[in-house]
């Protein structure tokens, strides 16, 4: 579809309005953007979600019968999944946990066991500040079960005299629900909540917690903080625009710049649209994303072939116990009595450190239901089971066979007779599952190829726990029908979009945007390379909230921008005289302030041999080939500012990424490194490309690698041979500059880069800050500037 001259322009469109796109929505409007939300669900203001039979059937998304409902049901080969479709996203129907990820689980090249690696390119330290920013706006507190109003709660309770007597580690997860009116409130149920100053867009009383166990269906009291009653209330009290039902269906680049966003709209249907914005911002949910960018692949040329991977459940695990009671076996569990979840039980995982750390870690969370449901619960009833599985699994044969589902009906099959419902607890586990699966288009349709196989045993650690609970309870620990073919049923569908350090890591970077199309950011699960592990929710929101920080990074604290004509005027405050028109497209600095930097990046893989024992690389005992001691490193080499890096003599970078070598343990990270390119030699002739390496072996011990490529005059002829070639010193502890004359040499050897790797490395190049095409432009004329003062004639 061409472009009209007419085509709606603003400065960003956010498609989606679930945990990512929400807080991107607000942050990009109060920076004074204008701001377009596409949602394709309606809004839900408190007392109009669904609850009656004939509501709750039409409560799920299916625009072709004409059901816009918040449920939608995917079902794939080897899992199935329940996401939401509505203003305010996935927030509409979770159950409130908004725990950040343990710090260690942010993982840098863990080995996966189906091959490959899980990495992830932030850490903790630098997500925190952003934790803290999106906690403090949606409003979270612990269950105040210590608060007589709420102490009678038998499932909380009874899960922490299950974990006290079994040893584990129970706590009271932060909740994102009013049980007191405003902060430092008394607590209370039922009571009124006042508006925050941005408003309230619904216009509906808030009430708080009512512990009537509806969390999951949608809160009709408006106690719990959807994203609806915070950022997105705040966002349009900026001024951006939400649209629901409206539903993006392809995107793709602008000649002149931008992206622009086809769109359709829902009840009452309309034509296909178009909007044009200079940002756009992807964030419906793992599978709305994922499909919409495998959609629109032919239009984003060079797109990572990382898209479609690193898919993963957060290994989500659904169990009942049955006929429960609290630990004196005296008092039924009354499970819905409350919001879903109070309470969390942590299993550490291998990499915490601890003694009792054994596999990937896990959550192990009470679940509630609402009353007015408990028929449901009697699917679980072991005694009709048999009957029960055998349906359920001749309903996933059909579903596999025809590509075609109806999971609720096959969830209703489960109903049983009336009898379990005040004594059965719900437990909900999730943790660090293996994110090994592909999404891909099938047909036209998006497809999971995915197995619980790789995970089992993180799957049998949970179950294990929890029948360890059971046992504690009293109860019959019932897994659910689809377990039987070691099927997942999946609130926290995660991946395909994953982040990276660079292209051949990741689809993203970071930041969330995405390699090789400036502009273009992810904010929601498909970003994530791997699982969170607890509850996902406030990590994907955080990492939208540092995404926006650096988006508007650029933008200057006493600079405003308006739209004319589809262009941007960018004005500056003069003190109180107001603001000064310049020139359109115009970016003004404040006195004195130096200009942003532009940051150029690449990568690198290398491969080859060292040799043991061996202390010059050009010896003739340099036998590592024939010995089998192969040594290979993938970089990112990271120019912080390019100006810089041109002026210095040594034109020194950082360098990220790893070695690997079964003699140094497997693949170990690089703690620091560093890398010069076309630093002067001993003559004038003469240039190095140098590489200095710093890890730590599978022994614990430090280790440097030094190397260097030796560019020096002689015939073009050699040209490919000098700079593709890196003799490499292995020496004992992390040496600095300057000091491997007093180092201990552990081997030597080369490495080569081949033509393959070469042209994965071209198209890696990428810049952030103002002015990248020129950045780019300079340091090609830099490097060829370089091999002509070399091997040029003269």
């Amino acid at each position: 579809m061409n472009s009209h001259r007419n085509t709606e322009h603003v400065d960003a469109v956010v498609v989606g309005s679930g945990f990512g796109g929400s807080v991107a929505a607000y942050r990009l409007a109060s920076a004074g953007l204008s701001v377009v939300v596409l949602e394709r669900g309606r809004a839900y203001a408190p007392g109009t979600f669904p609850r009656s039979p004939a509501e709750m059937s039409r409560a799920f998304w299916d625009p072709a019968e004409g059901h816009y409902g918040m449920f939608d049901v995917w079902s794939f080969s080897g899992c199935d999944s329940v996401v939401s479709s509505g203003l305010g996203g996935g927030s509409l129907i979770y159950a409130n946990v908004m725990i950040r990820k343990d710090e260690r689980w942010f993982v840098h090249e863990e080995p996966l066991p189906s091959g490959g690696y899980e990495s992830w390119p932030v850490t903790r330290a630098e997500l925190d500040p952003h934790y803290d920013a999106v906690e403090k706006m949606v409003g979270v507190t612990p269950y105040p079960l210590d608060h007589p109003v709420y102490s009678d709660t038998p499932k909380t309770r009874a899960m922490q005299d299950a974990a006290a007597e079994l040893g584990l580690d129970w706590r009271l997860p932060p909740l994102a629900i009013n049980f007191a009116p405003f902060r430092g409130a008394e607590p209370g149920i039922g009571l009124p909540i006042p508006d925050p100053e941005y408003g309230n867009l619904h216009g509906v009383t808030r009430r708080t917690c009512r512990l009537c166990g509806e969390c999951d269906f949608g809160c009709n009291d408006g106690s719990k903080n959807s994203l609806d009653h915070t950022y997105l209330s705040a966002a349009r009290h900026h001024g951006a625009d939400l649209r629901t039902l409206r539903e993006a269906r392809a995107i793709r680049p602008h000649p002149d710049g931008g992206y622009e966003v086809d769109y359709i709209r829902h009840h009452p249907a309309s034509g296909r649209r178009t909007i044009r914005c200079d940002r756009l911002v992807l964030a419906a949910g793992t599978y709305g994303t994922t499909l919409l960018l495998l959609r629109s692949r032919e239009s984003l040329p060079g797109l990572s072939d990382t898209l479609g991977t690193r898919f993963s459940g957060n290994g989500d695990l659904l169990t009942f116990l049955l006929r429960a009671k609290d630990r004196s076996r005296t008092r039924t569990i009354n499970a819905s009595r409350g919001p879903v979840i109070t309470s969390a039980i942590r299993l550490a995982d291998e990499v915490d450190g601890t003694r009792d750390a054994v596999g990937r870690g896990a959550y192990i969370q009470d679940g509630g239901y609402p009353a007015f449901i408990d028929w449901l619960v009697e699917g679980a009833d072991v005694r009709s089971e048999f009957r029960r599985a055998a349906r359920f699994l001749a309903d996933r044969l059909r579903a596999l066979l025809t590509r075609d589902t109806n999971m609720s009906a096959e969830i209703a099959s489960l109903i049983g007779d009336g009898e379990l419902s005040g004594s059965s607890l719900p437990l909900l586990g999730m943790g660090r599952d293996v994110p090994d699966g592909r999404l891909r288009l099938r047909e036209g349709r998006l497809d999971v190829q995915w197995s619980s196989a790789g995970s089992d045993e993180h799957f049998d650690r949970i179950r294990a726990t929890m029948r360890r609970v059971s046992d504690v309870l009293g109860a019959e620990h019932s897994d659910m029908p689809a377990w039987l073919g070691k099927r997942i049923i999946t609130v926290h569908p995660l991946g395909g979009v994953p982040m990276g350090r660079h292209a051949g890591e990741g689809t993203c970077d970071a930041y969330g945007e995405m390699f090789g199309h400036p502009g273009l950011y992810v904010a929601d699960g498909a970003a994530l390379p791997g699982p969170v592990g607890a509850n996902p929710s406030l990590t994907i929101a955080a990492l939208a909230d540092r995404m926006c920080t650096r988006m508007l990074e650029g933008r200057r604290p006493a600079a405003r921008q308006r739209r004319k004509g589809g262009r941007a005027l960018v004005t500056m405050e003069t003190g109180g005289a107001g603001g000064v028109p310049r020139e359109e497209g115009a970016v003004l600095l404040m006195a004195g302030e130096p200009p942003e930097p532009t940051s150029l990046s690449f990568t690198e893989e290398m491969t080859g041999f060292v040799s043991l024992g061996v202390e010059d690389p050009r010896s003739r005992h340099v036998t590592g080939r024939s010995h089998g001691d192969r040594f290979s490193f993938q970089l990112g080499i990271q120019v912080d500012d390019i100006d810089r890096f041109l002026t210095q003599p040594a034109h020194l970078a950082r360098a990220e990424g790893w070695i690997e070598a079964e003699f140094c343990g497997g693949r170990r990270t690089v703690e620091r490194g560093w890398f010069n390119l076309f630093a002067p030699g001993a003559t004038p002739d003469r240039r190095e490309m140098r590489y200095r390496l710093w890890f730590t072996d599978g022994e614990g011990r430090p280790r440097t690698l030094a190397g260097w490529k030796d560019v020096h005059h002689g015939p073009a002829t050699r040209l490919w041979l000098d700079t593709s070639t890196l003799y490499t010193r292995l020496l004992e502890g992390h040496v600095p500059e300057g000091e491997d004359d007093r180092a201990v040499v552990a081997g030597a050897g080369t490495l080569h880069i081949q033509p393959m790797d070469l042209a994965a490395t071209l198209k890696s190049f990428s810049t952030e800050g103002p002015h990248g095409l020129t950045a780019l432009a300079r340091f090609g004329r830099f490097f060829v500037g370089q091999l002509w003062d070399v091997y040029g004639p003269g």
